[in-house]
């Protein structure tokens, strides 16, 4: 375990261009980088719109009980992070990384474009704010790009019976493109069962996915908050699909990701589908988006041991967790 004495942190913040998804309006994310006296890393990152405690909470969790999920998968990383760089061990080596969807936050024919020229086959589309500009949207683009494929996450926004409407009235080409609808709305079995029943498009879980999973075709899991073996083992069982993803959060933090995709991928073959580990397009540009290279479907390790990014975070300014 990582002493709580002996932990430094690196305050950052990330810009996007528009807000990146139905619960949030912001367009700065802060959040922080952590190094612990092994030489391990992680990334800290929460987002209170979405359950999550503040950044200043998080840091007290971390020299305090470590009790919230977020802070003890950050310490998992550092741990991991830290014996691989002690060998020293690049973690990607010979690691087959699943490919990703592109992960559009808002209506955008011009990035529908750039990511099919790039070579994406699916498409990730933050919904619900506007179902009829949505639904509009996916006859558009489904006619320019019939190939495209649609995962809709509406981050519990949206309401069950309307959803269920707006599904009846699509058209069934439109609709045959569409892989899932995340999170369509809060939780509850008896609308997400009758939303299937009368859709016939399968539901995505995506927070406290364990609870939840038995109603749900596909789980979401995010290693910045779940416990990829637990969950996939679950997922497994049930015949469920797997989508592991970022948490649009710090380079770091979705090499991180990518890493868990791959080691699940690994263990239990067949499991994981096309993911969701591309999101530093999202932010401005910085070195560390840069070291991740372009956005394409494949994964682009970062150099360095362990998780990589090593001559961009000896650079830093670090500070001592207070």
């Amino acid at each position: 375990m990582v002493s709580k004495s002996l932990i430094w942190y690196w305050h950052y913040r990330l810009k996007s261009r528009k807000s990146l998804n139905a619960r949030s309006s912001r367009k700065e994310f802060e959040g922080v980088l952590l190094r612990d006296a092994e030489g391990g890393y992680a990334c800290l990152h929460p987002w209170p719109e979405l359950g999550d405690p503040s950044l200043q909470k998080c840091l007290e969790d971390l020299m305090g009980a470590r009790r919230w999920p977020i802070v003890r998968r950050a310490l998992r990383c550092m741990e991991m992070d830290g014996a691989a760089r002690s060998l020293p061990d690049p973690l990607f080596e010979d690691l087959d990384i699943p490919l990703s969807h592109a992960t559009l936050p808002f209506r955008d024919e011009a990035a529908v474009a750039q990511a099919v020229e790039a070579g994406f086959t699916v498409a990730k589309l933050k919904c619900g704010l506007d179902l009829a500009a949505d639904r509009a949207f996916l006859d558009s683009m489904g006619e320019k790009y019939p190939a495209l494929k649609w995962r809709l996450d509406f981050n519990e926004t949206g309401d069950a019976d309307e959803l269920a409407k707006w599904i009846t009235a699509m058209t069934v080409e439109t609709r045959s493109r569409i892989e899932f609808l995340e999170d369509p709305c809060e939780f509850s079995g008896t609308k997400w069962r009758e939303l299937y029943k009368q859709g016939r498009i399968p539901l995505a879980v995506d927070r406290e996915a364990a609870p939840n999973l038995a109603e749900a075709q596909v789980m979401v899991l995010k290693p910045a908050i779940d416990e990829p073996w637990l969950l996939g083992e679950a997922a497994m069982e049930r015949g469920q699909r797997v989508v592991v993803t970022s948490y649009m959060d710090h380079p770091f933090g979705q090499a991180f990701a990518a890493w868990e995709a791959g080691r699940l991928a690994l263990q239990f073959p067949g499991l994981v589908g096309i993911c969701g580990l591309q999101t530093h397009h999202l932010f401005e540009p910085d070195a560390f988006t840069e070291a991740l290279g372009s956005w394409t479907p494949e994964f682009h390790a970062p150099p360095g041991n362990g998780l990589g990014f090593d001559a961009l975070l000896e650079k830093l300014p670090w500070k001592r967790v207070p």
